[in-house]
């Protein structure tokens, strides 16, 4: 996703794909028509170990802990993006000891185990693809707007002692994970399936 100012050199430097390509964590640019808002979604994973790459480089990695997919959607506000953080900041989803049986339900939290967050911004997790074979993100916020909620997230974790690393906004990124369970969530805030997903029939 381009920025204001941003040369197509600056661009290629981040490992920014080109606008419309489809890849990466910022939305292909502006779509005509539809779309809800107030909605956010979250794909939350435990795992072992994350980590980040773009153009072969490694640019964020952590440790035990959650990498979160966040998807951010028109008219979405700061809100929404500290219910997000609180609802994940406080997931009980790591087992009391370590040496508690893996997979099911959790004790503590990110926090109390002394974990860390991988949050990598995912334009896709607002497709429609009820009609067609070629799914619809009109539903998604615009770039901009999406970084900016995006980094709000992120700083809404950091402020609650969090150790938070991050992906490359707008870049095609390989995200590598060790899903440890396999435990994963997806977390909707209040309306999200009635602005995201049109009406029956709709």
């Amino acid at each position: 996703m381009a920025r204001p100012g941003e040369s197509p050199a600056d661009r290629r430097r981040i490992g920014v794909a080109p606008s419309g390509s489809g890849r990466g964590g910022g939305r292909p640019g502006p779509a005509a028509g539809g779309g809800g808002g107030g909605a956010v979604i979250a794909v939350v994973q435990r795992v072992r170990s994350a980590s980040v790459r773009v153009r072969g480089e490694t640019v964020s990695a952590i440790g035990r802990g959650l990498l979160v997919l966040v998807g951010v959607a028109r008219n979405d506000d700061a809100e929404a993006a500290a219910w997000l953080a609180r609802r994940v900041a406080g997931l009980r989803v790591f087992p009391a000891e370590d040496s508690a049986p893996e997979g099911g339900g959790g004790e503590r939290s990110v926090a109390e185990i002394a974990g860390e967050v991988l949050a990598v911004s995912q334009f896709t997790l607002l497709a429609n693809c009820r009609r067609g074979r070629r799914p619809s993100f009109t539903a998604a916020a615009p770039g901009p707007e999406a970084e900016r909620l995006y980094e709000e997230f992120c700083a809404r974790l950091r402020e609650g002692g969090l150790p938070v690393r991050t992906g490359v906004f707008g870049a095609s990124m390989e995200v590598s994970l060790a899903n440890d369970g396999p435990y994963t969530l997806v977390i909707e805030s209040p309306g999200a399936r009635r602005s995201i997903l049109p009406a029956p029939g709709g």
